[in-house]
Protein backbone atom coordinates (compact mmCIF):
# COMPACT_ATOMS: atom_id res chain seq x y z
CA UNK A 1 0.00 0.00 0.00
CA UNK A 2 2.91 2.58 1.06
CA UNK A 3 4.23 1.44 -2.78
CA UNK A 4 1.19 3.07 -4.40
CA UNK A 5 0.91 5.77 -2.21
CA UNK A 6 4.55 6.38 -2.81
CA UNK A 7 4.21 6.22 -6.78
CA UNK A 8 0.92 8.27 -6.58
CA UNK A 9 2.92 11.21 -4.76
CA UNK A 10 5.41 10.75 -7.42
CA UNK A 11 3.12 10.96 -10.47
CA UNK A 12 0.69 13.42 -9.33
CA UNK A 13 1.79 15.76 -6.81
CA UNK A 14 3.86 17.93 -8.92
CA UNK A 15 1.07 18.64 -11.00
CA UNK A 16 -1.35 19.04 -8.25
CA UNK A 17 0.73 21.63 -6.59
CA UNK A 18 -0.06 23.95 -9.46
CA UNK A 19 -3.50 24.25 -8.50
CA UNK A 20 -7.03 23.95 -9.98
CA UNK A 21 -7.09 26.11 -13.24
CA UNK A 22 -3.52 24.80 -14.71
CA UNK A 23 -4.17 20.82 -13.65
CA UNK A 24 -7.70 21.25 -15.70
CA UNK A 25 -5.86 23.43 -18.91
CA UNK A 26 -3.54 20.15 -18.86
CA UNK A 27 -5.71 17.44 -18.26
CA UNK A 28 -8.54 18.97 -20.48
CA UNK A 29 -6.29 19.49 -23.50
CA UNK A 30 -4.20 16.05 -23.23
CA UNK A 31 -7.41 14.27 -23.15
CA UNK A 32 -8.85 16.47 -26.36
CA UNK A 33 -5.51 15.97 -28.38
CA UNK A 34 -5.41 11.81 -27.35
CA UNK A 35 -9.10 11.76 -28.98
CA UNK A 36 -7.42 12.97 -32.23
CA UNK A 37 -8.45 17.37 -31.41
CA UNK A 38 -5.53 19.54 -33.02
CA UNK A 39 -2.97 20.18 -30.22
CA UNK A 40 -3.40 24.05 -30.45
CA UNK A 41 -6.87 23.88 -31.17
CA UNK A 42 -7.30 21.37 -27.73
CA UNK A 43 -5.08 24.00 -26.20
CA UNK A 44 -7.28 26.63 -26.75
CA UNK A 45 -10.59 25.09 -25.14
CA UNK A 46 -7.79 23.65 -22.01
CA UNK A 47 -7.04 27.72 -21.57
CA UNK A 48 -10.66 28.78 -21.78
CA UNK A 49 -11.52 26.28 -18.77
CA UNK A 50 -8.87 27.48 -17.07
CA UNK A 51 -10.09 31.02 -16.91
CA UNK A 52 -13.32 29.84 -16.15
CA UNK A 53 -12.63 28.05 -13.23
CA UNK A 54 -10.14 31.32 -12.02
CA UNK A 55 -13.08 33.69 -12.86
CA UNK A 56 -15.30 31.38 -10.98
CA UNK A 57 -13.79 31.38 -7.79
CA UNK A 58 -12.44 34.71 -7.69
CA UNK A 59 -16.00 35.97 -8.15
CA UNK A 60 -17.49 33.91 -5.55
CA UNK A 61 -14.56 34.81 -3.65
CA UNK A 62 -15.11 38.46 -4.10
CA UNK A 63 -18.78 37.94 -3.32
CA UNK A 64 -18.24 35.91 0.08
CA UNK A 65 -14.89 38.95 1.54
CA UNK A 66 -17.59 41.88 0.57
CA UNK A 67 -20.52 40.37 2.31
CA UNK A 68 -18.37 38.83 5.84
CA UNK A 69 -18.28 42.41 7.50
CA UNK A 70 -22.08 42.77 7.54
CA UNK A 71 -22.58 39.04 8.51
CA UNK A 72 -20.19 39.56 11.28
CA UNK A 73 -21.96 42.58 12.54
CA UNK A 74 -25.10 40.77 12.79
CA UNK A 75 -23.98 38.26 13.95
CA UNK A 76 -22.23 40.69 17.37
CA UNK A 77 -25.21 42.77 17.40
CA UNK A 78 -27.24 39.51 18.29
CA UNK A 79 -24.72 38.45 21.00
CA UNK A 80 -24.69 35.10 20.31
CA UNK A 81 -21.24 33.26 20.34
CA UNK A 82 -20.61 30.38 17.90
CA UNK A 83 -16.97 29.07 18.24
CA UNK A 84 -16.02 27.60 15.13
CA UNK A 85 -14.75 29.80 12.14
CA UNK A 86 -16.21 28.97 8.74
CA UNK A 87 -13.33 29.39 6.10
CA UNK A 88 -14.90 27.94 3.33
CA UNK A 89 -13.96 25.45 1.02
CA UNK A 90 -10.81 26.88 -0.43
CA UNK A 91 -8.47 25.97 2.87
CA UNK A 92 -10.03 22.59 3.13
CA UNK A 93 -9.24 21.66 -0.18
CA UNK A 94 -5.69 23.05 0.51
CA UNK A 95 -5.24 21.03 3.85
CA UNK A 96 -6.65 18.03 1.88
CA UNK A 97 -4.44 17.81 -1.07
CA UNK A 98 -1.57 18.43 1.91
CA UNK A 99 -1.64 15.27 2.58
CA UNK A 100 0.11 12.14 0.72
CA UNK A 101 -3.43 10.31 0.99
CA UNK A 102 -5.16 12.35 -1.79
CA UNK A 103 -3.19 11.07 -4.10
CA UNK A 104 -3.21 7.50 -3.18
CA UNK A 105 -7.08 8.13 -3.28
CA UNK A 106 -7.02 10.03 -6.45
CA UNK A 107 -4.72 6.94 -8.46
CA UNK A 108 -7.16 4.14 -7.23
CA UNK A 109 -10.70 6.05 -8.17
CA UNK A 110 -8.58 6.71 -11.67
CA UNK A 111 -7.88 3.03 -11.56
CA UNK A 112 -11.68 2.53 -10.60
CA UNK A 113 -12.68 4.98 -13.39
CA UNK A 114 -10.55 3.25 -16.26
CA UNK A 115 -12.26 -0.55 -15.33
CA UNK A 116 -16.04 0.55 -15.11
CA UNK A 117 -15.57 2.35 -18.64
CA UNK A 118 -13.59 -0.79 -19.76
CA UNK A 119 -16.75 -3.18 -18.43
CA UNK A 120 -19.20 -0.87 -20.00
CA UNK A 121 -20.63 0.17 -16.58
CA UNK A 122 -20.53 3.84 -17.08
CA UNK A 123 -20.21 6.22 -20.07
CA UNK A 124 -18.43 8.90 -17.68
CA UNK A 125 -15.10 10.14 -18.33
CA UNK A 126 -14.32 11.84 -15.01
CA UNK A 127 -11.73 14.62 -15.80
CA UNK A 128 -12.42 16.79 -12.96
CA UNK A 129 -9.51 15.43 -11.24
CA UNK A 130 -8.91 18.57 -8.31
CA UNK A 131 -12.03 17.92 -6.45
CA UNK A 132 -11.32 14.17 -5.98
CA UNK A 133 -9.96 16.14 -2.63
CA UNK A 134 -13.92 16.14 -1.67
CA UNK A 135 -13.92 11.79 -1.48
CA UNK A 136 -10.36 12.18 0.18
CA UNK A 137 -11.38 14.30 3.00
CA UNK A 138 -13.98 11.46 3.64
CA UNK A 139 -11.85 8.41 3.70
CA UNK A 140 -9.88 11.11 5.84
CA UNK A 141 -12.06 11.86 8.57
CA UNK A 142 -13.00 8.08 7.96
CA UNK A 143 -9.27 7.67 9.30
CA UNK A 144 -9.37 10.09 12.16
CA UNK A 145 -12.20 8.67 13.58
CA UNK A 146 -10.01 5.15 13.78
CA UNK A 147 -10.52 3.52 10.34
CA UNK A 148 -7.33 2.04 8.76
CA UNK A 149 -5.95 3.24 5.26
CA UNK A 150 -7.87 -0.71 3.47
CA UNK A 151 -11.44 0.42 5.27
CA UNK A 152 -11.03 4.25 4.46
CA UNK A 153 -10.21 3.16 0.62
CA UNK A 154 -12.84 0.98 0.54
CA UNK A 155 -15.41 3.69 1.53
CA UNK A 156 -14.14 5.72 -0.98
CA UNK A 157 -14.07 3.39 -3.57
CA UNK A 158 -17.91 2.65 -2.99
CA UNK A 159 -18.84 6.43 -2.82
CA UNK A 160 -16.86 6.86 -5.98
CA UNK A 161 -18.41 4.25 -8.00
CA UNK A 162 -22.09 5.62 -6.56
CA UNK A 163 -21.03 8.75 -8.09
CA UNK A 164 -20.11 7.85 -11.15
CA UNK A 165 -23.28 6.22 -11.81
CA UNK A 166 -25.02 9.10 -10.78
CA UNK A 167 -23.37 11.62 -13.43
CA UNK A 168 -24.95 9.07 -16.02
CA UNK A 169 -28.33 9.35 -14.27
CA UNK A 170 -27.66 13.35 -14.38
CA UNK A 171 -26.97 13.78 -18.08
CA UNK A 172 -30.40 14.08 -19.99
CA UNK A 173 -31.42 16.52 -17.20
CA UNK A 174 -28.12 18.22 -17.87
CA UNK A 175 -28.93 18.47 -21.65
CA UNK A 176 -32.14 19.92 -20.84
CA UNK A 177 -31.23 22.11 -18.30
CA UNK A 178 -28.85 23.75 -20.80
CA UNK A 179 -30.81 23.40 -23.64
CA UNK A 180 -28.07 21.13 -25.79
CA UNK A 181 -28.12 17.22 -26.07
CA UNK A 182 -25.09 17.29 -28.33
CA UNK A 183 -22.83 18.70 -25.84
CA UNK A 184 -20.92 15.79 -23.55
CA UNK A 185 -20.81 17.37 -19.97
CA UNK A 186 -21.60 15.91 -16.91
CA UNK A 187 -20.05 16.29 -13.57
CA UNK A 188 -18.96 13.92 -10.89
CA UNK A 189 -18.67 16.69 -8.08
CA UNK A 190 -19.70 15.38 -4.40
CA UNK A 191 -22.57 17.95 -3.99
CA UNK A 192 -24.82 16.05 -6.15
CA UNK A 193 -24.85 13.25 -3.90
CA UNK A 194 -27.57 15.13 -1.93
CA UNK A 195 -29.72 14.48 -5.11
CA UNK A 196 -31.41 11.39 -3.58
CA UNK A 197 -32.31 13.22 -0.19
CA UNK A 198 -33.24 15.96 -2.25
CA UNK A 199 -35.43 13.91 -4.30
CA UNK A 200 -37.44 12.72 -1.08
CA UNK A 201 -38.42 16.15 0.08
CA UNK A 202 -39.12 16.14 -3.58
CA UNK A 203 -42.03 13.77 -3.68
CA UNK A 204 -43.14 14.74 -0.72
CA UNK A 205 -43.61 18.17 -2.44
CA UNK A 206 -45.74 16.34 -5.13
CA UNK A 207 -47.82 14.45 -2.38
CA UNK A 208 -48.33 17.80 0.02
CA UNK A 209 -47.80 20.61 -1.48
CA UNK A 210 -48.04 20.73 -5.49
CA UNK A 211 -50.46 24.03 -5.04
CA UNK A 212 -47.24 25.72 -4.33
CA UNK A 213 -46.14 24.89 -7.95
CA UNK A 214 -48.54 28.11 -9.47
CA UNK A 215 -46.74 30.38 -7.74
CA UNK A 216 -43.47 29.25 -8.63
CA UNK A 217 -41.69 31.04 -11.78
CA UNK A 218 -38.59 30.79 -14.12
CA UNK A 219 -35.88 33.25 -13.08
CA UNK A 220 -35.04 34.14 -16.68
CA UNK A 221 -39.26 33.79 -17.76
CA UNK A 222 -40.03 36.10 -14.97
CA UNK A 223 -37.47 38.37 -16.11
CA UNK A 224 -38.86 38.15 -19.68
CA UNK A 225 -42.18 39.25 -17.90
CA UNK A 226 -41.18 42.18 -15.68
CA UNK A 227 -38.30 43.26 -17.12
CA UNK A 228 -35.63 44.95 -14.34
CA UNK A 229 -37.58 43.48 -11.50
CA UNK A 230 -36.68 39.69 -11.98
CA UNK A 231 -33.60 40.06 -13.58
CA UNK A 232 -30.55 38.42 -12.28
CA UNK A 233 -28.59 41.77 -10.91
CA UNK A 234 -32.20 42.76 -9.09
CA UNK A 235 -31.93 39.21 -7.16
CA UNK A 236 -28.37 40.68 -6.28
CA UNK A 237 -29.35 44.51 -4.82
CA UNK A 238 -32.47 42.69 -3.02
CA UNK A 239 -29.79 40.38 -1.26
CA UNK A 240 -27.50 43.48 -0.26
CA UNK A 241 -30.79 45.71 0.47
CA UNK A 242 -31.45 42.67 2.96
CA UNK A 243 -28.23 41.57 4.39
CA UNK A 244 -27.00 45.57 4.61
CA UNK A 245 -30.69 46.50 6.52
CA UNK A 246 -30.22 43.31 9.21
CA UNK A 247 -26.47 43.93 9.74
CA UNK A 248 -27.53 47.80 10.57
CA UNK A 249 -24.93 48.99 7.66
CA UNK A 250 -25.06 52.45 6.88
CA UNK A 251 -26.62 53.63 3.41
CA UNK A 252 -22.90 53.67 1.77
CA UNK A 253 -22.34 49.79 2.87
CA UNK A 254 -25.78 49.12 1.87
CA UNK A 255 -25.33 50.02 -1.79
CA UNK A 256 -21.98 48.35 -2.02
CA UNK A 257 -23.53 45.45 -0.75
CA UNK A 258 -26.38 45.42 -3.07
CA UNK A 259 -24.29 46.42 -6.48
CA UNK A 260 -21.60 43.74 -4.97
CA UNK A 261 -24.27 40.93 -5.32
CA UNK A 262 -25.72 42.56 -8.91
CA UNK A 263 -22.41 42.80 -10.17
CA UNK A 264 -21.60 38.89 -9.41
CA UNK A 265 -24.53 37.25 -10.37
CA UNK A 266 -24.59 38.92 -13.49
CA UNK A 267 -20.90 37.79 -13.80
CA UNK A 268 -21.72 34.43 -12.81
CA UNK A 269 -24.25 33.74 -15.90
CA UNK A 270 -21.33 35.06 -18.31
CA UNK A 271 -18.98 32.75 -16.90
CA UNK A 272 -21.05 29.47 -17.11
CA UNK A 273 -21.12 30.45 -20.69
CA UNK A 274 -17.02 30.11 -20.69
CA UNK A 275 -17.69 26.44 -19.18
CA UNK A 276 -19.32 25.64 -22.50
CA UNK A 277 -17.23 27.17 -24.83
CA UNK A 278 -13.64 25.79 -23.22
CA UNK A 279 -15.42 21.77 -23.84
CA UNK A 280 -16.35 22.20 -27.86
CA UNK A 281 -12.59 21.30 -29.14
CA UNK A 282 -12.97 17.90 -26.63
CA UNK A 283 -17.15 17.40 -27.43
CA UNK A 284 -15.91 17.37 -31.10
CA UNK A 285 -13.42 15.23 -30.63
CA UNK A 286 -15.23 12.74 -28.08
CA UNK A 287 -17.75 12.15 -30.59
CA UNK A 288 -15.34 11.76 -33.48
CA UNK A 289 -13.89 9.32 -31.41
CA UNK A 290 -16.64 7.28 -30.35
CA UNK A 291 -17.56 7.04 -34.01
CA UNK A 292 -14.36 5.50 -35.54
CA UNK A 293 -13.04 3.65 -32.22
CA UNK A 294 -16.44 2.73 -30.27
CA UNK A 295 -18.71 2.05 -32.73
CA UNK A 296 -20.87 5.08 -32.10
CA UNK A 297 -20.51 4.73 -28.29
CA UNK A 298 -20.46 8.26 -26.74
CA UNK A 299 -18.31 9.11 -23.72
CA UNK A 300 -19.87 11.87 -21.09
CA UNK A 301 -17.00 14.18 -19.83
CA UNK A 302 -17.03 14.73 -15.97
CA UNK A 303 -16.79 18.44 -15.09
CA UNK A 304 -16.59 20.50 -12.28
CA UNK A 305 -20.16 21.61 -11.65
CA UNK A 306 -20.22 25.71 -13.08
CA UNK A 307 -20.86 24.42 -16.20
CA UNK A 308 -24.72 25.34 -15.00
CA UNK A 309 -23.43 28.37 -13.79
CA UNK A 310 -25.28 30.18 -16.39
CA UNK A 311 -28.55 29.05 -14.46
CA UNK A 312 -30.02 32.12 -13.15
CA UNK A 313 -32.06 29.87 -10.40
CA UNK A 314 -28.95 28.64 -8.74
CA UNK A 315 -27.66 31.87 -7.76
CA UNK A 316 -31.22 33.23 -7.28
CA UNK A 317 -31.64 30.20 -4.49
CA UNK A 318 -28.68 30.80 -2.88
CA UNK A 319 -28.57 34.13 -2.54
CA UNK A 320 -32.04 33.45 -0.39
CA UNK A 321 -30.51 31.00 1.40
CA UNK A 322 -27.67 32.64 2.83
CA UNK A 323 -29.96 34.90 5.52
CA UNK A 324 -31.49 31.50 5.67
CA UNK A 325 -29.01 29.62 6.77
CA UNK A 326 -27.12 32.09 8.44
CA UNK A 327 -30.74 32.67 10.91
CA UNK A 328 -30.61 28.87 11.24
CA UNK A 329 -27.03 28.52 12.42
CA UNK A 330 -27.98 31.14 15.13
CA UNK A 331 -30.61 28.92 17.07
CA UNK A 332 -30.45 25.26 15.72
CA UNK A 333 -29.22 22.74 18.44
CA UNK A 334 -25.68 21.46 18.52
CA UNK A 335 -24.73 23.89 15.65
CA UNK A 336 -21.30 25.53 16.88
CA UNK A 337 -20.37 27.22 13.13
CA UNK A 338 -20.65 30.72 11.89
CA UNK A 339 -21.50 30.97 8.30
CA UNK A 340 -19.16 32.78 6.91
CA UNK A 341 -16.54 31.59 4.28
CA UNK A 342 -19.31 29.34 3.04
CA UNK A 343 -22.72 31.95 3.22
CA UNK A 344 -23.00 31.27 -0.58
CA UNK A 345 -23.96 27.88 -0.46
CA UNK A 346 -22.33 26.47 -3.95
CA UNK A 347 -22.43 23.11 -2.38
CA UNK A 348 -26.33 22.88 -1.83
CA UNK A 349 -27.65 24.81 -4.74
CA UNK A 350 -26.64 22.67 -8.20
CA UNK A 351 -28.29 19.79 -6.46
CA UNK A 352 -31.35 21.03 -6.14
CA UNK A 353 -31.56 22.82 -9.33
CA UNK A 354 -31.17 19.09 -11.00
CA UNK A 355 -33.04 17.30 -8.75
CA UNK A 356 -36.04 19.79 -8.99
CA UNK A 357 -35.14 21.08 -12.55
CA UNK A 358 -34.97 24.59 -11.63
CA UNK A 359 -38.51 25.15 -9.25
CA UNK A 360 -37.19 28.12 -7.41
CA UNK A 361 -39.65 27.61 -4.54
CA UNK A 362 -38.87 24.10 -3.92
CA UNK A 363 -35.02 24.96 -4.41
CA UNK A 364 -35.92 27.28 -1.25
CA UNK A 365 -37.75 25.42 0.54
CA UNK A 366 -35.62 22.01 0.57
CA UNK A 367 -32.51 23.55 0.62
CA UNK A 368 -33.75 25.18 4.09
CA UNK A 369 -34.70 22.19 5.45
CA UNK A 370 -31.33 20.05 4.61
CA UNK A 371 -28.67 23.38 5.29
CA UNK A 372 -28.81 22.27 8.77
CA UNK A 373 -27.07 18.77 7.44
CA UNK A 374 -24.06 20.95 6.36
CA UNK A 375 -24.43 23.41 9.73
CA UNK A 376 -23.84 19.47 11.42
CA UNK A 377 -21.27 18.05 9.48
CA UNK A 378 -19.16 21.38 9.74
CA UNK A 379 -19.49 21.32 13.64
CA UNK A 380 -18.58 17.47 13.41
CA UNK A 381 -15.69 17.38 10.62
CA UNK A 382 -13.94 20.70 12.80
CA UNK A 383 -11.42 18.82 14.99
CA UNK A 384 -10.41 16.76 12.45
CA UNK A 385 -9.95 19.93 10.03
CA UNK A 386 -8.03 21.75 12.11
CA UNK A 387 -6.03 19.14 14.05
CA UNK A 388 -4.94 18.09 10.17
CA UNK A 389 -4.04 21.66 9.45
CA UNK A 390 -1.66 22.37 11.88
CA UNK A 391 0.02 18.82 11.56
CA UNK A 392 0.70 19.98 8.03
CA UNK A 393 1.57 23.48 9.12
CA UNK A 394 -1.08 25.27 6.02
CA UNK A 395 -0.66 28.59 5.25
CA UNK A 396 -3.33 31.16 6.55
CA UNK A 397 -4.25 28.82 9.15
CA UNK A 398 -5.54 30.94 12.44
CA UNK A 399 -3.04 30.15 15.21
CA UNK A 400 -6.33 29.40 17.46
CA UNK A 401 -9.65 28.14 17.73
CA UNK A 402 -11.76 25.66 15.71
CA UNK A 403 -12.49 26.32 11.96
CA UNK A 404 -14.31 24.17 9.33
CA UNK A 405 -16.96 25.20 6.07
CA UNK A 406 -20.43 25.31 6.94
CA UNK A 407 -21.24 23.99 3.68
CA UNK A 408 -18.82 21.61 2.37
CA UNK A 409 -20.16 19.35 -0.16
CA UNK A 410 -21.10 15.36 1.37
CA UNK A 411 -22.56 16.03 4.42
CA UNK A 412 -23.98 13.04 4.66
CA UNK A 413 -20.64 11.00 3.37
CA UNK A 414 -19.08 13.10 6.51
CA UNK A 415 -21.25 11.37 8.51
CA UNK A 416 -20.60 7.84 7.40
CA UNK A 417 -16.90 8.50 7.29
CA UNK A 418 -17.55 9.55 11.37
CA UNK A 419 -19.68 6.08 11.90
CA UNK A 420 -17.28 3.97 9.59
CA UNK A 421 -13.94 5.22 11.62
CA UNK A 422 -15.72 4.36 15.20
CA UNK A 423 -16.83 1.34 13.98
CA UNK A 424 -13.27 0.67 12.97
CA UNK A 425 -12.72 0.68 16.33
CA UNK A 426 -14.62 -3.24 17.21
CA UNK A 427 -17.52 -1.56 19.63
CA UNK A 428 -20.26 -3.31 18.42
CA UNK A 429 -23.12 -0.90 19.10
CA UNK A 430 -20.91 1.88 16.65
CA UNK A 431 -20.72 -1.12 13.95
CA UNK A 432 -24.33 -1.59 13.92
CA UNK A 433 -24.54 1.91 13.41
CA UNK A 434 -22.41 1.84 10.60
CA UNK A 435 -24.40 -0.83 8.85
CA UNK A 436 -27.98 0.89 9.61
CA UNK A 437 -26.52 3.77 7.74
CA UNK A 438 -24.50 2.08 4.95
CA UNK A 439 -28.21 0.10 4.57
CA UNK A 440 -29.66 3.02 4.52
CA UNK A 441 -27.61 5.10 2.41
CA UNK A 442 -27.42 2.64 -0.60
CA UNK A 443 -30.84 1.82 -0.34
CA UNK A 444 -31.66 5.61 -0.61
CA UNK A 445 -29.24 5.98 -3.86
CA UNK A 446 -31.14 3.13 -5.79
CA UNK A 447 -34.84 3.92 -5.17
CA UNK A 448 -33.08 7.76 -6.52
CA UNK A 449 -31.41 6.00 -9.43
CA UNK A 450 -34.85 4.29 -10.35
CA UNK A 451 -36.73 7.30 -10.08
CA UNK A 452 -33.86 9.24 -12.40
CA UNK A 453 -34.21 6.27 -14.72
CA UNK A 454 -38.25 7.16 -15.38
CA UNK A 455 -37.52 10.75 -16.01
CA UNK A 456 -34.29 9.79 -17.94
CA UNK A 457 -37.14 7.06 -19.95
CA UNK A 458 -39.71 10.47 -20.44
CA UNK A 459 -36.69 12.44 -21.67
CA UNK A 460 -35.94 9.45 -24.36
CA UNK A 461 -39.84 9.17 -25.03
CA UNK A 462 -40.06 13.13 -25.24
CA UNK A 463 -37.22 12.81 -27.97
CA UNK A 464 -38.73 9.97 -29.99
CA UNK A 465 -41.88 11.92 -30.46
CA UNK A 466 -39.80 15.08 -31.54
CA UNK A 467 -37.84 13.26 -34.13
CA UNK A 468 -41.31 11.68 -35.46
CA UNK A 469 -42.77 15.07 -35.89
CA UNK A 470 -40.07 16.42 -37.51
CA UNK A 471 -40.16 13.00 -39.80
CA UNK A 472 -43.97 13.56 -40.82
CA UNK A 473 -43.08 17.38 -41.57
CA UNK A 474 -40.41 16.44 -43.88
CA UNK A 475 -42.26 13.26 -45.70
CA UNK A 476 -45.26 15.44 -45.61
CA UNK A 477 -43.49 18.44 -47.71
CA UNK A 478 -41.85 16.39 -50.07
CA UNK A 479 -44.92 14.56 -50.75
CA UNK A 480 -46.80 18.45 -51.07
CA UNK A 481 -44.02 19.26 -53.55
CA UNK A 482 -44.54 16.13 -55.69
CA UNK A 483 -48.20 17.12 -56.07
Amino acid sequence: MQTIIDLANAVFKPVIDLGAAPIMLIVLTLIAWAVGVNFFHALEGGIKLAIAITAIGSVIGLLTTTYQPALNAFVKSTGINLSITDLGWAPLATITWGSPYTLFFLAILVIVNLVLLFLNRTNTLDVDIFDIWHLSFTGLLAIYFGANLFIATILVIFIGILKIINSDLMKPTFNDLLDDWENPMTTTHLNYMMNPVIMVFDKLFDKLFPWLDKYDFDAAKLNEKIGFWGSRFAIGIYLGIFIGLISHQSIKSIATLAFMAATCLELFSIIGSWFIAAVEPLSQGVTDFANKRLGGRMLNIGLDWPFLAGRAEIWAAANVLAPIMLLEALVLPGNRILPLGGIIAMGVTPALLVVTRGKIIRMIVIGAIELPLFLWAGTLSAPFITHTARALHAPGIPATGLFSSSTKEGPIEQFIAVLVGKASKGEMMMVLYAALALIAYTALFFWYRHEMMKRNQKYSDEGKEVADDVKFVATHGAAGSAD
